[in-house]
């Protein structure tokens, strides 16, 4: 599956300024509610999104969070992206604070498409110089762009 294929331009937010990981969890679900075709409420995706966080954090490291969850109101994945002014303690595995998150919503029965599209964003965020690129870039088109077009180097 394409990274254009769930998330669109106006989930894409830079530079967003927020203090504490439940507020920019807060933003992510507000975005994903308002901006997309699915009749999602924001409190349910909150609430989603923060019981997968008790189960253990979504920070996989290099400043990088990959919130997600799974909700009733939708038959398809669903992403927003946001970069963050300043990193914010994220409980991450290298205890990094967090700046670059991608907040994923899959249908409740997904499965398969869920563990693929997590292993994708994961190779994705893994990568330095892709990172860099999110850091660097300070318009929201641009890294929907650099989104969109990631391809996994060759190996």
């Amino acid at each position: 599956m394409n990274i254009s294929d769930i998330i669109s331009p106006d989930r894409v937010v830079c530079d967003l300024d927020v203090s504490s990981k439940k507020r920019v969890l807060e933003q992510l679900s507000d975005m994903l509610a308002s901006n997309s075709s699915a009749s999602l409420i924001s409190q349910d995706v909150v609430d989603s999104l923060l019981a997968r966080e008790r189960l253990g954090s979504t920070g996989i490291g290099y400043g990088v969070a990959i919130p997600h969850g799974r909700v009733k109101n939708t038959d398809h994945a669903i992403a927003a992206f946001v970069q963050l002014h300043e990193g914010v303690d994220f409980d991450a595995t290298d205890n990094q604070a967090v700046d670059l998150l991608f907040a994923l919503l899959v249908p409740e029965e997904s499965t398969e498409e869920h563990l693929q599209l997590l292993a994708q964003l994961a190779e994705m965020f893994s990568d330095e110089e892709f990172r860099a690129q999110l850091r660097a870039t300070k318009d929201s088109q641009a890294i929907y762009n650099l989104l969109s077009n990631w391809k996994k180097k060759a190996s």
